[in-house]
């Protein structure tokens, strides 16, 4: 059963920072991809990073190049997204996911707000 716990949202003001976590479980975390994606209640997905599952490759939207840091610790079976200088237009709901093949599976998300 593929398990992903993603935690550390909450409120910070604008050019605060916070760093998420998310503990995945029920696969081989090493043999897969990771990414972050965000989502506003009525708006579409938006991909915020991904890393690669062992060689550090990582990309990042183009709003979040230089903010935000995507790493991953494979002994821990974590995947971590560090945000700095945070933005309102940051606000949305974090997810972690991973595709194994075909199935992707997604955490339950974690609230991230930024006040002006």
């Amino acid at each position: 059963d593929v398990q992903l716990q993603a935690s550390g949202g909450g409120l910070v003001q604008a050019g605060g920072s916070l760093r998420l976590s998310c503990a995945v479980s029920g696969i081989t975390f090493d043999d897969y991809a990771m990414s972050w994606i965000r989502q506003v209640p009525g708006k579409e997905r938006e991909v915020v990073s991904c890393t690669s599952k062992s060689d550090g490759t990582t990309n990042y939207a183009d709003s979040m190049k230089g903010r935000f840091t995507i790493s991953r610790d494979n002994a821990k079976n974590t995947v971590y997204l560090q945000m700095n200088s945070l933005k309102p237009e940051d606000t949305s709901v974090y997810y972690c996911n991973v595709r194994t093949g075909p199935i992707g599976y997604w955490g339950q998300g974690t609230q991230v707000t930024v006040s002006s």
